[in-house]
């Protein structure tokens, strides 16, 4: 019966005749990527500089390269292709030109137009006591969240348990001025990590702030306190978030930024210290950075009594006796340099950069881990380069370990026409390529023992229909985790999008996966068994009227591994919005029905939250999932959102594992989020 109501409302999507107000593109995004990140993951600094640009929009008369990337649905032709219009033709005269831009289709135009603007700014940018008093922004968001069930590991265990509370709380500040001067304090704490008192922590589990200063003189950037470097391909040097394979296929050409602010709430990615950009001639710029963190580690002893270690910790999870004993057990001191050079259509840079820990990494005894760093130092180097000749947008990095491999990728975007774009990608990545700040494009987490070859193609046949098809071949030389040989696979993306008006979209994705692991079946000697994924996607967006809107999908998924059964599982929903202009309560609901037969056959999906926390729900079991999210405009700068999230299993006596483990078929998850803005 669930399962019929739920498949009349996704029926109800393709009989009314809508349209779709939301761009779903950052959701895309998301999902793509979801199987990779970890449950908790804070991806608010996608939706971060969106919000600010909706505020402060970008004068395309008077912008620059580094300003239109962080408009993620940009790819990197197309910001040279707007400069190349802008020198040829001169300053726009109707924001409606873009349409003319080579590789500038109407989606990608109508997804521009919130964030730019052809007026000059109003802000005064002058930098004064009285400005930064009276004319700079300020936005508080405190966020409380918890889950209502009593885990296990909040119980009185007599072995391992969560020391504090179940409460997850973050209080962040931010402060801006005409994108001159910012500032941010950050404070988190994870459910299960202790409030105030807890062992190794200033008030919350996590803090993290910064102060930064842009654009004076010859400094281009100036950051003390948290920041991230994003620079070339992602191979030598890039810390925070970073995209890679999605239905968009120019997605694997990155988009460097540089030096950058930290305000995230992941604890691991970033670098603490002081770091600067600097204008040496017209065009060269140098970025030196200086670096000291603390970080979490599991440590053993060798023969000679010293603490060692094989890897880091990476979740910023301090919940046990243990997570509390392995936090800030190793130091971590970083400093260098990265130089680059820019004129017309051309842009070469160097990295260089040393990094010194204080306790040595050893590679344990498993034989895929033969490669594995060993040592307290390590230098990197790098160079990174892109070029843009008439419609072809070349671009890749290659990287070394002085005391390992060597690394390199290469790519190409291409104009073909003013409907077909093509990107091509190669990849090699040596097993011994010693990097702690790599996410280049591949297939595994690491960009490490890996070659590879993608091709993909973004055609649009007709005005209303978008066609995107990626294929990647990849194969690891040397052993992996679970893989005890060589092994190989692929991955191939096939997606139609059809959106006849502006608020009406309907798309149709197929994906299949191959690759190699471990047979489970107990042999003396391990070979390995084909494992296929196959996922099924038809989705639909659009809005009955002016307040509320729709979204529907069905989705299949697909898992086989050698010569077992084929498990097929599905997730279907159904999302409502009610948004009505100028009111001051807005909200969106989802009903969803999944029936998975494994974690195997899990589906991710993206899930609307509260402002600045996106998640994505891994649907696994079979069983119910629905959430409601509130947001209330309490006064003219105070707005107040609520989530009540529910996963209400079939015919289970447990759900989660391990200390996760809740008693009973449900778990149900609140948050409460307040915004100031002065």
């Amino acid at each position: 019966m669930r399962f019929k109501i739920l498949l009349l409302l996704l029926l109800i999507g393709f009989i009314t005749k809508a349209q779709t107000h939301e761009d779903t593109f950052i959701k895309d995004l998301i999902e793509s990527l979801a199987e990779n990140l970890p449950e908790d993951y804070d991806l608010s600094e996608l939706e971060d500089k969106l919000v600010f640009l909706k505020k402060h929009p970008i004068n395309l008369n008077h912008t620059n390269a580094e300003e239109l990337k962080g408009l993620i649905f940009l790819s990197p032709l197309q910001i040279s292709n707007l400069f190349s219009h802008l020198k040829t033709n001169g300053k726009f005269a109707d924001v409606l030109e873009l349409q003319s831009i080579p590789d500038f289709d109407v989606e990608t135009t109508t997804r521009l137009l919130p964030f730019v603007t052809l007026n000059q700014s109003d802000l005064e940018d002058r930098i004064t006591y009285k400005n930064l008093l009276n004319l700079g922004d300020n936005d508080l968001v405190v966020r409380f969240g918890r889950v209502l069930e009593k885990p296990k590991g909040f119980t009185d265990l007599p072995g391992s348990r969560y020391i504090g509370s179940q409460e997850r709380l973050l209080v962040r500040y931010k402060y801006n001025f005409s994108n001159r001067i910012s500032a941010s304090l950050i404070f988190e704490k994870d459910a299960g990590e202790q409030f105030l008192k807890g062992n190794k922590q200033f008030l919350l589990d996590y803090q993290s702030a910064h102060i930064a200063i842009l654009n004076t003189g010859r400094f281009k950037k100036i950051v003390l306190g948290d920041y991230t470097l994003q620079f070339g391909q992602g191979l030598s040097l890039w810390s925070g978030f970073a995209f890679g394979k999605a239905p968009d296929v120019t997605s694997v050409a990155k988009k460097d930024v540089g030096l950058k602010p930290y305000t995230s709430a992941n604890e691991y990615s970033f670098f603490r210290g002081f770091a600067t950009t600097i204008a040496v001639s017209k065009n060269i710029v140098f970025t030196p950075f200086l670096s000291y963190r603390k970080l979490d580690a599991s440590l053993s002893l060798n023969n000679a009594g010293e603490d060692v270690l094989s890897n880091l910790n990476e979740t910023g999870l301090h919940r046990t006796a243990t997570e509390i004993k392995n936090k800030n057990s190793v130091s971590q001191q970083l400093f260098g340099g990265v130089i680059q050079y820019q004129k017309d259509n051309l842009s070469v840079g160097a990295i260089a950069y040393h990094s010194i820990y204080n306790k040595e990494f050893i590679t344990g005894n498993e034989v895929y881990r033969k490669y594995n760093f060993v040592g307290k130092k390590l230098t990197n180097i790098g160079l990174h380069y892109n070029y843009t000749y008439k419609n072809i947008y070349f671009f890749g990095e290659a990287g070394k370990s002085l005391t390992g491999g060597l690394a390199y990728v290469n790519g190409a975007l291409v104009s073909l026409s003013s409907k077909v774009s093509a990107v091509v990608l190669h990849r090699n990545y040596d097993a011994n390529y010693h990097n702690f700040f790599n996410q280049a494009t591949a297939e595994a987490s690491e960009a490490i023992n890996e070659k590879g070859f993608y091709a993909g193609l973004n055609i649009i046949p007709l005005k209303a229909w978008t066609i995107a098809i990626y294929a990647d071949y990849f194969k690891f030389p040397w052993l992996k985790f679970r893989v005890d040989a060589p092994s190989d696979g692929y991955e191939v993306l096939g997606q139609i999008t059809y959106t006849p008006t502006k608020t009406f979209k309907a798309v149709l994705r197929y994906k299949s996966e191959l690759k190699q692991q471990n047979t489970d079946l107990d042999v003396s000697i391990n070979y390995l068994d084909d494992v296929k994924k196959e996922s099924y996607r038809g989705d639909i967006n659009w809005q009955l009227n002016k307040s509320f809107s729709f979204q529907n999908r069905l989705e299949i998924s697909q898992f086989k591994k050698g010569n077992t059964k084929t498990e097929f599982g599905y997730l279907i929903y159904q999302d409502i919005d009610y948004s009505p202009l100028f009111s001051k309560i807005s909200g969106n609901i989802r009903l969803a029905y999944f029936n998975t037969p494994s974690f195997n056959s899990r589906i991710y999906a993206y899930e609307d939250d509260v402002l600045y926390n996106f998640t994505f729900g891994m649907y696994n079991g079979k069983g119910l999932r629905t959430y409601l999210n509130l947001k209330y405009k309490l006064i003219k700068r105070v707005d107040i959102w609520a989530k009540y999230a529910l996963f209400l299993y079939n015919k289970a006596e447990t759900v989660g594992t391990g200390l996760d483990e809740i008693n009973g078929n449900k778990k149900t998850d609140v948050k409460l989020q307040l915004r100031y803005q002065f």
